[in-house]
């Protein structure tokens, strides 16, 4: 049996994998290993995570968090290598940008071990964040680059990948497979806005670093709320570094229906519900988009672009005024079911791909 291992850090990725390990577990002549590196654990990643969700589980846990970013990485390359030297698989599998991502990728390029990149080509073109460098240095080893859409194509392209040998397939996007999965068990679980008695309401979530740990940002961006939730009710799921910092620069959320983390089911109905959302999550952006909700995005840039470019998101940067500008332009916005991310068959895609590489001993030589 070949054996292909999957390096997951947190809860997103978690479930944008779920769709792909089902898509190998129908083929025998294959054993997926995952490896959590335990990036971002915390308690909804327990027992019922993977039995609500129906999750393959884990074979290694790492633990390793709470780090900075080189410590961090460093430590998981250390641990992923010696699995893969003890469990000698046929390629090394990753998904998206953090710093899991990029440790996986260059255990697996120093054992010399082909890597599967899925969400690959995603550019915000800001070097700062530690996800974009993530990003660039995973493309630039991975043999095959799974890209979400046309834009991440054309930024693969355009680095030269194919001439250094990486093979790009435009292979729409497994989130959005994840999500018309997921989404049919939320809708028989999830009973969070009966609970909530929430009828008009606009989602918020705000987490990334940059936002949170300026002072300014992060009071300018909840002044914003607090104005807009003069007009409709603001439901916000406290992100822990979010509450932390509010804390510490002492900014009340008075006004928003502040609530604690949920689960992916429960943000699933949320979002359904919701009448926009704001967020500076990329995830959430494209699920928005995928529910058919407008969003507003409070951050400089944004690696889904073409969201922006057929204006179902607005780019509102932390400064308050454009933040309700962005709110007033896209609260009545219509978005229409349009295929920018592929059509809930990227899993498929992926899978196919990856097994006809392994089973190609040319690659190999």
């Amino acid at each position: 049996m070949k054996k292909i291992i999957t390096i997951l850090g947190n809860r997103p990725q978690f479930i944008k994998s779920a769709t792909v390990s089902k898509e190998l577990a129908k083929n025998k002549k294959f054993q997926e290993i995952i490896i959590h590196t335990g990036q971002h654990f915390d308690l909804a990643m327990s027992e019922m995570f993977f039995s609500e969700l129906g999750l393959k589980k884990p074979k290694y846990f790492l633990n390793i968090n709470n780090l900075n970013h080189g410590a961090m990485t460093g430590r998981m390359l250390e641990e992923i290598e010696k699995i893969i030297i003890q469990e000698k698989p046929k390629m090394v599998v990753v998904y998206g940008d953090t710093n899991s991502t990029l440790a996986g990728a260059l255990a697996a390029a120093k054992a010399n071990i082909p890597i599967a990149h899925i969400e690959a080509g995603l550019r915000s073109y800001n070097n700062q964040m530690a996800e974009e460098v993530n990003r660039i240095i995973t493309d630039s080893i991975s043999s095959l680059l799974f890209s979400p859409t046309k834009i991440a194509t054309k930024n693969l392209v355009k680095e030269g990948i194919k001439k250094r040998g990486g093979e790009i397939i435009e292979s729409g996007d497994v989130m959005y497979d994840s999500l018309l999965f997921f989404s049919k068990i939320s809708e028989k679980k999830s009973k969070i806005v009966k609970k909530l008695k929430l009828k008009n309401f606009a989602l918020c979530t705000i987490h990334r670093a940059e936002n949170t740990d300026d002072k300014e940002k992060l009071r300018s961006i909840f002044s914003a709320l607090k104005k807009i939730s003069q007009r409709i009710d603001v439901v916000v799921p406290m992100h822990p570094r979010t509450k932390k910092f509010m804390h510490k620069y002492n900014i009340k959320g008075e006004n928003l229906n502040i609530i604690n983390p949920i689960g992916y089911l429960d943000m699933i109905a949320l979002l359904k519900s919701a009448k926009i959302v704001l967020t500076d999550s990329g995830g959430l952006q494209k699920e928005a988009f995928f529910l058919q909700k407008p969003s507003v995005i409070p951050r400089d840039q944004t690696e889904w672009q073409e969201l922006v470019n057929f204006g179902y998101a607005f780019l509102a940067g932390s400064e308050e005024k454009k933040i309700i500008e962005g709110f007033n332009k896209m609260v009545d916005i219509k978005v229409n079911k349009i295929n920018l991310y592929g059509d809930g068959k990227a899993s498929k895609i992926v899978t196919k791909r990856i097994i006809s590489y392994i089973k190609n001993e040319n690659n190999y030589r």
